[in-house]
């Protein structure tokens, strides 16, 4: 497929979707800070210990780091014995203070409600930050950062790590060229909530953990008593005690459930190849909540958003599913067709190889059992569809399909991706035994981290900085709101409010209790 027909399909709307240099619309720091991409960046990291360890090991296959905070000596354990040298602390204000002459750059990775206070004073002394997704916990939060990022004209990114994948490119390039027309449906779907939500009581007050600095951990949020659960704790969730390491996630005041977890994610390729942050929804509707709780995000919900036009985009309405234990069921979606994150083929026992049924494009039922050979990986940026992948499955079907990916329905046809944008096919998957995926028209990423360590040296701006990841974490925020109202919510995105229920725009700025400010 030749450019000038992905330019004929949609026009000058790819020449205005992604800036010529790349994802960014300007290019990072060059001035104050600037490192010649052969020198090494000095990294600090607020926070340690759970997803933090992570993103610290990715930056440090290049990058030096060169001090560290968490709250929690016990869940920064691990990083702090594989990383002695650098200096520690506890309260991330303090090592600002102390150690802001000696890094370049700093990874902020720590509970959602966090993000946005700790990333604006790094950014206020021109440090270079990468956030976790999902940015902020508030729509205001979101549009302040991607404002002083501008302002400050330092590098940024989100921890979405599918910006960066192959497949997520892939998807976009096929929906521009034209493939399935018109998209008018998007369906993205996951298996979080994996913590407790929609509980309706507080577990009596324990004691707080002598490696733990619980008021340090509140930061912003107003004071409460500390408890691991105790008693009346409900059986069968196994992570951790009632806030920690992971639990906050559930809490209206801490985390933004399933959304935050999964949604940048998930909605990373609807985001990028329909250009929804340019577009905002007009309004956004909770169409399914079970288990409501004055305190925590219901147990399960479903929520629609609609888009208008854009250019020679249709209009658009998204529907977000949570708590699904497999894939769902979609009208007009072949029986047997694998959705999202492709399964592992099961491992053949006893007779029979299975294949593919008659009729519908359903599959045979062949051998059962779990595992198989991994699927491709191109080290970076994700795995990469495969027709060797559809012939696995078709010789050894497994038994489930997966509950985390997304389908776009268009007017002349259909596409899944997977959790990252990984493994992006046409469906029915019969179409891609002999595609040939268009020739690229995005800039393509060097892996996700060094995608930013490469911005921050000056190169190119990163895939998910503040001016995509900001616009996208604003619409995607309203999905939040829309669940602790009733009805359907309006937006305003210019004047940045809710215009049909102005109780709801409550919910677009956190409150700071005293001593704690958003800026420095």
């Amino acid at each position: 497929m030749a450019i000038s027909r992905r330019h004929f399909f949609y026009g000058t709307l790819l020449a205005g979707a992604v800036p010529v240099g790349g994802f960014g619309s300007t290019p990072s720091l060059k001035m104050m800070g600037y490192k010649s991409p052969n020198e090494k960046l000095n990294i600090a990291s607020i926070g340690a210990g759970g997803k933090a360890s992570s993103d610290i090991r990715g930056c440090a296959q290049s990058e030096n780091i060169v001090a560290l905070c968490d709250v929690d000596d016990t869940s920064a354990a691990s990083i702090y014995k594989a990383f002695e040298k650098p200096p520690k602390y506890k309260d991330w204000r303090k090592m600002l203070d102390k150690e802001a002459n000696n890094f370049d750059a700093c990874i902020v990775t720590i509970p959602d409600f966090m993000h946005a206070t700790v990333a604006m004073h790094c950014i206020e002394r021109g440090k270079h930050v990468y956030v976790q997704k999902p940015l902020t916990r508030t729509v205001w939060e979101a549009r302040m950062l991607t404002e002083a990022a501008a302002k400050y004209k330092v590098a940024t990114q989100m921890g979405n790590q599918g910006y960066s994948n192959e497949g997520t490119r892939q998807c976009a390039e096929m929906i521009w060229g034209g493939e399935i027309g018109g998209v008018t449906e998007v369906h993205a779907w996951t298996n979080r909530p994996i913590w407790p939500q929609g509980l309706t009581t507080i577990p009596a007050e324990t004691p707080v953990p002598p490696t733990l600095d619980w008021d340090l951990w509140l930061g912003i949020a107003n004071q409460r008593p500390y408890t691991s659960g105790g008693e009346g704790y409900p059986a069968g969730y196994a992570h951790g005690n009632f806030y920690q390491p992971a639990n906050w996630r559930g809490f209206y005041d801490f985390g933004c459930g399933s959304l935050g977890d999964m949604a940048c994610h998930i909605l990373g390729a609807p985001n990028l190849a329909l250009n929804l942050s340019k577009r905002a929804p007009t309004s956004v509707e909770c169409i399914k909540r079970e288990g409501a709780s004055s305190f925590m995000f219901p147990k399960q919900c479903a929520i629609r958003f609609d888009f208008p036009a854009y250019g020679s985009m249709p209009p658009l309405k998204l529907f977000w599913y949570d708590l699904m234990k497999e894939q769902p069921k979609i009208a007009g979606v072949p029986d047997g067709e694998y959705l999202g994150d492709m399964p592992s083929p099961a491992r053949p026992q006893g007779q029979g190889q299975g294949g593919r049924g008659q009729g519908q494009g359903g599959r045979g039922q062949g051998g059962r059992g779990q595992g198989g050979p991994p699927m491709p990986r191109n080290e970076g940026t994700g795995r990469v569809f495969t027709w060797a992948q559809e012939e696995a499955l078709i010789a050894n079907p497994p038994t489930t399909t997966q509950a985390n990916g997304s389908l776009f329905v268009g007017e002349k046809g259909m596409l899944t991706t997977g959790t990252y944008g990984e493994e992006t096919r046409l469906i029915p998957v019969e179409k891609m035994k002999d595609y040939n995926f268009p020739q690229p028209v995005l800039s393509r990423s060097p892996g996700h981290y060094h995608d930013w360590i490469r911005a921050c040296k000056g190169g190119e701006a990163s895939c998910s900085n503040f001016n995509v990841a900001g616009p996208f974490v604003e619409w995607m925020l309203l999905g939040v709101i829309a669940l602790r109202v009733e009805g359907k919510i309006e937006w305003d995105p210019v004047k940045m409010r809710i215009t049909n229920n102005a109780d709801a725009n409550k919910y677009l700025k956190p409150t700071f209790r005293k001593g704690w400010s958003f800026t420095g």
